[in-house]
């Protein structure tokens, strides 16, 4: 009979031990075993445990409560309400804010408001305050079990359209789905949209999927690899710890329970993102060390394309997916429905994800195991086990393909490749629709350095191509309507954008990417810092109150730019806003009213010619509330173009470098400009508020065509 000594069956004790151990994580975080981890004592440990069954997905159905159990994750949901009211994971019996009424921990919502009512009515009972929507939490009246066994629970929460129901509902049929799968370490949560043709109409404002989580576990906010910090309490944004600012949402820490957050801005506008940046990002519990991460493999069903911004994690600790929002846009994303206009759209599958590793790990491991989670459910997109007919499988979707060319006359004589553009698939529309446009799908890819591209997994329809490129001004559309049918797949061949060009460039200003990013943003006031942002030169626009520092700068005058000499990374600010300042100028009065402001921007011409017309191109990254008002020459003659009252985009006070992109043709007769020095004014006249303003992305001035010029200018 074979033994083994004591001490040797003692070290494969430990071994067997920690091995499970090692497995246990690796299922909990759905990472790949490594079979060079198995001690090489067990060989058969590698086939069993890699063949280890997970426990099948279990469902408990309650009076009030609804529970899915896969042995990994628990998630208790009301019944019939579809309200998420707890979720048991890692040992801990709920993530979610136990502090919180269980209508108040996680769920969907929607503000929205009756046709022509956004922002102009009184609120109800109080009509001296703003009334900016009704909030319904959508909450269902029927429950039914869409799918259920050993390897999935797919849950559905149904609401439909009852004007007797109280609180307002929105006019739409809602179709909450919440679905569990076997091995897997959280669970899936999408909706289906729909409104009726006999429906009434209303205005949409916002929609998304908020979880709040427990103040006491998670403390640690990641939104990207070099967006990550640990955030105060939220009991610090309260008086007397915490200061209101110029906003509600904007708070100075005075007296926060840990003296590290003393004196910082906090501000959830400070972390929003790009539709396109936002695949993951969640917090970490230190004790027990693990994360809740929030993964969205496809922004298809996003509004407005992939540059439009978006809240996710904030303080709280609040976790959001938002589908559709207003904000850095304004009225014009505002969803209008009107009467007999049918409509349906599903919103997700986004994947609620839980990891956690040994207390010898950090944050940053969790952060990066997420991430990798992230790439899995990218790579099986679209998911194949979503239940609803409205969710279309990748064999019901198609593709398209082709290659974009760039053709500026006066910078290559033949096409060059669209490196890098921006590429997608949006409902038929303007050139340029796509930003605004929010109620189909939306389906973007970007060109490699050859200008090919590919969009795959189209839904079936109809849609107009559109494209813009870094370092091009305006937009592409590609006049030709695709319509997508199940398994096709279309090639569109080279594609040939001609951006707007009449002449040779005289003199620019800025590189044309639609945002305001190369331009100057200063530091911050020291009494308004954000810590994560200090020393990150790709966010320094994120801090708080920055318009106020324009008038600190320009103190005598507003801004003067000289062509040739001056530089637009340090002598153009990020932002033409209204001045305050109460000296001096008089800019600001008691009163808190404020001035419009005008820049100047110096060059020469050593030639004109007074028979042809000049062109000024400018392209705008955002405005709010502002008019754009262009002069040459003279200050106080009749505009030469005037752009009328445009943006509500509010990028300003929220911390952002780009709303809406907007791009003018100011047309310049020769006989404006002199030979020798010449000025063009550039004025935002309107001063109701600070935050009124624009910012630019790009500025040219063209010279006459050749062909069409008596005199070379």
């Amino acid at each position: 009979m074979n033994c083994l000594s004591f001490s040797e069956s003692s070290y494969l004790s430990l071994a067997y031990s920690h091995f499970m151990l090692y497995i246990l994580l690796k299922l909990t975080t759905q990472n790949q075993i490594d079979l060079s981890m198995v001690p090489k004592q067990f060989p058969e440990i590698a086939e069993s445990s890699l063949n280890m069954p997970y426990p099948s997905v279990r469902l408990q159905i309650q009076d009030q409560y609804v529970v899915m159990d896969n042995g990994i994750v628990q998630v208790n949901l009301s019944n019939p309400g579809g309200m998420v009211t707890g979720i048991q994971y890692n040992g801990i019996d709920n993530l979610l804010e136990v502090l919180n009424n269980e209508t108040d921990r996680g769920y969907w919502d929607v503000v929205w408001n009756f046709p022509g009512s956004n922002g102009t009515k009184g609120y109800p009972g109080n009509p001296s305050k703003k009334f900016k929507g009704y909030l319904d939490r959508m909450e269902g009246t029927n429950l039914t079990v869409v799918v259920e066994n050993e390897e999935k629970v797919e849950l559905s929460f149904t609401r439909m359209w009852d004007p007797s129901l109280k609180r307002n509902p929105v006019p739409l049929n809602i179709d909450k789905r919440f679905v569990m799968l076997r091995g897997s370490s959280g669970f899936y949560s999408y909706a289906i949209y729909e409104h009726l043709a006999e429906s009434p109409a209303f205005d949409l404002d916002n929609t998304r999927i908020a979880l709040k989580l427990r103040k006491d576990k998670f403390r640690y906010m990641a939104i990207a690899d070099k967006r990550q910090r640990f955030m105060p309490l939220p009991e610090d944004r309260l008086p007397p710890r915490g200061q209101t600012l110029a906003y509600p949402e904007a708070v100075r820490l005075v007296n926060p329970a840990e003296p590290e957050f003393t004196g910082e801005v906090d501000d959830k506008y400070e972390y929003s993102s790009e539709a396109k940046d936002i695949r993951v990002h969640g917090w970490v519990s230190a004790d027990p060390p693990m994360g809740f991460w929030q993964i969205t493999p496809s922004y298809e069903f996003r509004s407005a394309g992939p540059s439009k911004q978006f809240l996710n994690s904030h303080d709280g600790p609040t976790s959001l997916s938002v589908f559709h929002s207003t904000h850095y846009a304004g009225e014009d994303l505002i969803m209008k429905f009107g009467p007999n206009e049918p409509w349906k759209k599903v919103y997700g599958p986004v994947f609620m994800y839980l990891n956690s590793l040994t207390n010898e790990e950090g944050p940053n491991s969790l952060w990066e195991d997420a991430k990798k989670q992230m790439m899995n459910e990218v790579q099986t997109w679209p998911y194949d086990f979503p239940a609803s007919v409205d969710f279309p499988s990748s064999d019901q979707r198609g593709n398209v393909c082709g290659r974009l060319l760039v053709h500026d006359r006066y910078i290559s004589e033949n096409p060059t490749p669209g490196i890098c553009s921006y590429i997608g698939l949006a409902l038929p529309g303007d050139v340029g629709s796509w930003q605004r446009e929010c109620k189909g799908y939306q389906f973007w890819t970007i060109a490699n350095e050859d200008g090919y591209f590919s969009i795959k997994n189209v839904h079936t329809g109809v849609y107009n191509l559109y494209a813009w490129v870094p370092g091009v001004i305006g937009d592409y559309r590609y006049d030709v309507v695709i319509t997508i049918t199940s398994g096709l797949s279309i090639d569109v061949g080279n594609l040939v954008y001609e951006p707007p060009r009449d002449g040779p460039t005289l003199w620019e200003i800025g590189i044309p990417d639609r945002t305001a990013a190369e331009f100057y943003v200063p530091d911050p006031n020291p009494l308004y810092i954000n810590k994560l942002y200090v020393n990150h030169p790709d966010s320094r626009f994120r801090q708080y109150g920055l318009w106020e520092r324009y008038a600190e700068l320009y103190p005598d005058g507003d801004l003067v730019y000289m062509i040739g000499n001056s530089d637009y990374r340090k002598d153009w600010f990020f932002a033409q806003v209204t001045s305050s300042v109460p000296f001096l100028r008089c800019r600001k009065t008691n009163n808190n009213t404020y001035e419009g402001t005008t820049w100047q921007i110096k060059f020469k011409l050593d030639n004109v010619d007074e028979s042809a017309t000049y062109k000024l191109r400018v392209a705008l990254a955002t405005a709010h509330s502002s008019e754009l008002q262009v002069r040459i020459n003279d200050p106080m003659a009749n505009p030469l173009f005037t752009s009328g009252v445009i943006g509500k985009d509010n990028t300003i006070a929220r911390h952002g470098i780009h709303g809406l992109y907007w791009l003018f043709e100011v047309k310049v007769p020769g006989t404006h400009v002199v030979e020798g020095n010449n000025t063009i004014f550039l004025t935002q006249p309107l001063s109701k508020s600070p935050f009124q303003g624009i910012m630019y992305d790009y500025i040219r001035l063209e010279g006459p065509s050749p062909s069409n010029s008596s005199k070379n200018s």
